[in-house]
């Protein structure tokens, strides 16, 4: 294994839960999740060795994630909607109210809009509002108005 190879399999390792997190907020079928996953890691390869270190790695990786799941929504547009499988990753009861919490407010991230769904997802993982605005390609600002509404249409919903 080469130096290129070695970093390469280093940053996955360690952006992987990344990966995974806005492969599985953009498909509920395991098999779609996971041909995202590689087709995302097939992508970060081939542009490995052009990362100029401009933004950060955790920016770049986001930004590739997120631009592979808009083309394979887009994509899905084009052939109309699959039908899958659900994936059930809660591993609490049904009955449990903090998991039908969280399976509630998935649900509702799902019904929203591409831009809004990243966008409170990188909120989620904790990003200040400049990450966000770099990874998503708007303001600041802008992030902030928009997640003021994304916070609203999801209480009404």
């Amino acid at each position: 294994m080469d130096n290129k190879e070695r970093q390469f399999t280093a940053v996955v390792n360690k952006h992987k839960r990344t990966i995974y997190t806005v492969c599985y907020m953009f498909s509920h079928d395991k098999d779609e999740i996971d041909d995202l996953f590689q087709e995302i890691l097939v992508k970060m390869w081939k542009g490995f060795e052009s990362f100029r270190g401009e933004s950060s790695i955790n920016t770049w990786i986001w930004r590739v994630s997120l631009n592979t799941c808009l083309n394979f929504e887009r994509m899905k547009t084009r052939e109309g909607e699959r039908v899958g499988l659900d994936v059930d990753i809660m591993t609490a009861d049904d009955s449990d109210c903090d998991a039908m919490q969280i399976k509630q407010l998935r649900e509702r991230i799902g019904m929203l809009g591409f831009i809004d769904r990243s966008i409170i997802l990188l909120w989620l993982e904790n990003m200040n509002y400049d990450e966000i605005g770099a990874i998503v390609g708007i303001s600041a600002k802008n992030v902030s108005v928009r997640l003021v509404r994304i916070r609203e249409k999801l209480k009404h919903m």
